[in-house]
């Protein structure tokens, strides 16, 4: 066992300890937040006095955000169900890509793909999901080419995507997948987009890595591959 693999395996069992804790401690969280939403909303109906009005719009909101901050960390915990169906990768990342083009285009970002016929057996709206969050990372990093390579090595389906954005410090390039945890400033996301993603391929049987070093950026998905013929006519034959 590599250095590399070992740090893999402490990540994920310490990400598996955290989806357990969020499972439990998102239910109890979530209860009291409703409490205190519902009841707001009550006095808010009968409140005359503008500026009390305005201090219990401030804790009803509050209360919604710690409600949306709960769902995001449950979904983490337990994801849906994925719903697998033999399908090939490029078909997969060319759905995930349409809107991400343009914003692509909007933010001066070059958006490249490079898929190999790669058979996998997988949900296509799962994997969507996971193939859009990792390149709008790249793009609101400030990247000026995002590239995605799919190809198919050693019975796996694996899928590249690069970028040349301003990278990961070491601190953030540790604990990308955790939950909560974002490397951006202050107000601008929960940071949740990369723990959703490690959380889907790992229901799927497969690995999520990161390297950063300057000026590059790289995330590789890696998931059991199928046989060719377990999908039917290839996209380009088909």
């Amino acid at each position: 066992m590599t250095p590399d693999d070992f740090a893999n395996r402490l990540r994920d069992a310490k990400l598996a300890a955290m989806a357990e804790f969020c499972a439990g401690a998102g239910h109890e969280i979530n209860n009291p937040a409703a409490a205190i939403h519902g009841r707001c909303s009550l006095l808010l109906r009968n409140c005359q006095d503008p500026a009390l009005a305005r201090e219990l719009r401030v804790i009803s909101e509050q209360a919604l955000r710690i409600r949306d901050m709960i769902a995001d960390a449950l979904l983490f915990a337990d994801p849906p169900e994925p719903r697998p169906e033999p399908v090939w990768l490029g078909e997969v990342v060319e759905e995930a890509l349409p809107g991400l083009r343009e914003r692509a285009a909007d933010y001066g970002c070059t958006l490249e793909t490079d898929c190999a016929p790669v058979p996998l057996n997988a949900d296509p709206e799962q994997l969507a999901v996971v193939v859009a969050s990792l390149a709008r990372n790249a793009v609101e990093a400030g990247a000026h080419r995002l590239r995605l390579r799919g190809r198919l090595r050693g019975g796996r389906a694996l899928l590249w995507v690069s970028d040349d954005g301003a990278g990961f410090t070491e601190q953030e390039r540790t604990h990308a997948f955790d939950p909560f945890f974002s490397g951006r400033q202050a107000g601008r996301g929960l940071g949740f987009g990369l723990p959703k993603c490690w959380r889907i391929v790992t229901v799927h049987g497969g690995t999520l890595d990161l390297r950063s070093i300057s000026g590059r950026t790289v995330f590789r998905v890696s998931l059991p591959a199928l046989p060719a013929d377990a999908v039917g006519p290839t996209p380009a034959s088909a």
